[in-house]
């Protein structure tokens, strides 16, 4: 490969991007394929477990749900399609933090990237369209299975897969900018630490009504719920225009989250 870091302006385009963001995909799916494919086949049958256990046990007891629009739904498709969200939050989060952590403090994998035309925009759109694939095979798998369920409410639902999508392309964006600053195996586990109560209280299991009104506010502020009531009014059928501000929550988290990952790379490697 050729070195040619050292000739290129760390401000110009061309040290940011170079147009070869699919080697780095096409790297990560070789990586996946030889050593990595049980963890990532692993990640799919969390939800479905969670869906049968919570879903079909634990929604025998409880019985239907009304949602804020008044209609009323099984338990069980009322937390499916918040757990096919938390599915793909989970799939994007884990290729954009920890993946990523290794490769840049262990395996030293972006230095020999960036030392070769590859640029820092290219190496992020590279991971985060790799954990994107990642969200949405978990995605079309858990659709299935809430399509043999009978979980899928309206024929809206087939729009849950690309909104599912956007949701992975959000958390993995921030997830690589955020992990860029992360240099102990102690700091990461911050990332968990945040995530596992947004996995709670985000709506995901029960309504958000069950809070005080302060408490609702600061779980709305949260990603994990826009993605849910996104997901959840696509499956159910229950749309409404507060289905734009749930899409247009997430590209500004993707905008900010590339935005913030190419400036990262580049202070870090190309500085």
């Amino acid at each position: 490969m050729t070195t040619v870091a050292t000739t290129r302006n760390p401000g110009s385009l061309r040290a940011l991007y170079s147009g070869n963001a699919l080697a780095v995909v096409s790297r990560a799916l070789q990586a996946t394929r030889s050593s990595n494919w049980v963890v990532v086949v692993s990640g799919f049958f969390e939800p479905v477990f969670y869906l049968l256990a919570m879903g079909w046990g634990l929604g025998s007891f409880i019985g239907d749900v009304t949602l804020e629009s008044g209609e009323t739904v099984p338990y069980a498709a009322y937390i499916a399609p918040a757990l096919l969200a938390v599915s793909a939050m989970n799939g994007a989060i884990y290729d954009s933090t920890w993946n990523v952590f290794f490769k840049m403090h262990f395996g030293k994998l972006y230095d020999a990237m960036l030392a070769t035309s590859i640029g820092p925009l290219d190496v992020a759109l590279g991971e985060i369209v790799y954990a994107l694939l990642r969200g949405g095979v978990y995605a079309v798998g858990f659709m299935s299975v809430m399509q043999v369920l009978g979980l899928n409410l309206s024929w809206t639902a087939v729009l849950a897969i690309p909104a599912v999508l956007l949701v992975a392309f959000g958390f993995a964006s921030v997830g690589m900018a955020v992990t860029s600053y992360m240099k102990t195996f102690q700091q990461m586990d911050w990332i968990t630490f945040a995530l596992l109560p947004m996995f709670l209280f985000s709506a995901t299991f029960y309504p958000l009504s069950v809070y005080a009104e302060p408490i609702q506010w600061v779980i709305k502020a949260l990603p994990l719920w826009h993605a849910v009531e996104l997901v959840r009014g696509l499956t159910t059928g229950v749309l409404g225009p507060v289905m734009l501000v749930h899409v247009g929550y997430f590209l500004v988290m993707i905008t900010a989250g590339v935005l913030a990952t190419t400036t990262r790379l580049r202070a870090l490697f190309l500085s």
